[in-house]
């Protein structure tokens, strides 16, 4: 009699290795203007009238953000990672560098989308943006801002917003300016210093990366 051998087909999904079947996507890419006629592409995950905006530190990108936004959507928030002007198939408009364009246009495709209530998010660069946006938007267009060892701004002290968290790790070189720039905010605002050395987004790549996540959580389901 001939024998038959048994075997097991395994299918690995998201680690780039494939066979016969197609990684699922749980965002969608979407478009839109800004002011200056630049055009910025980003990921839109879930759907739910309070809205929250990533904006990336410069050595990453929208997808750097995929873990924390699916998590965040999974709350019941619409959340909008953007690749900055001059990333992936974002484009510049006339002026320039101006980051904090790319913060407004993306807090007003979630209003045009039907949000209600804005909170927003910047790493690093992505902070300084973040942190830029929220002084020159006008009063109570934006609920909340979360900065994750944001570039330091001119005058934070001007910045408009429900409240404010600023987080950065103990012992990172940055945590100085931090520091300076929480005091120099207005309030209700609080500072979150996590242990290590990783500065911005590199602190998802630590064991850090659960506090870190949680405390973002946590902060946005208290408003």
């Amino acid at each position: 009699m001939m024998a038959i051998a048994s075997f097991t087909i395994l299918v690995f999904l998201g680690s780039g290795i494939f066979a016969g079947a197609e990684q699922t996507q749980n965002f969608r890419e979407v478009s839109f203007k800004t002011a200056d006629g630049g055009k910025i592409v980003a990921n839109l995950y879930g759907e739910g009238s309070h809205g929250v905006v990533l904006a990336h530190g410069a050595v990453f990108n929208k997808e750097s953000w995929n873990k924390l936004a699916t998590t965040i959507s999974k709350e019941g928030y619409s959340v909008l990672a953007l690749d900055f002007r001059g990333y992936g198939k974002s484009v510049p408009g006339s002026q320039g560098q101006a980051l904090y364009l790319d913060v407004f246009a993306a807090v007003e495709y979630l209003r045009s989308k039907g949000v209600k209530t804005v909170s927003l998010i910047g790493a690093s660069m992505g902070g300084g943006a973040v942190a830029k946006a929220a002084v020159e938007l006008k009063e109570g267009e934006i609920n909340s801002v979360i900065l994750l060892s944001p570039v330091p701004i001119q005058a934070p002290e001007h910045m408009k917003a429900g409240r404010f968290l600023f987080i950065a790790s103990r012992d990172e070189p940055l945590v100085s300016k931090v520091r300076e720039q929480y005091e120099r905010a207005p309030e209700p605002k609080a500072l979150k210093l996590l242990e290590g050395r990783a500065h911005a987004q590199h602190i998802f790549k630590t064991k850090q990366v659960d506090e870190l996540t949680k405390t973002i959580v946590d902060y946005l389901r208290n408003e």
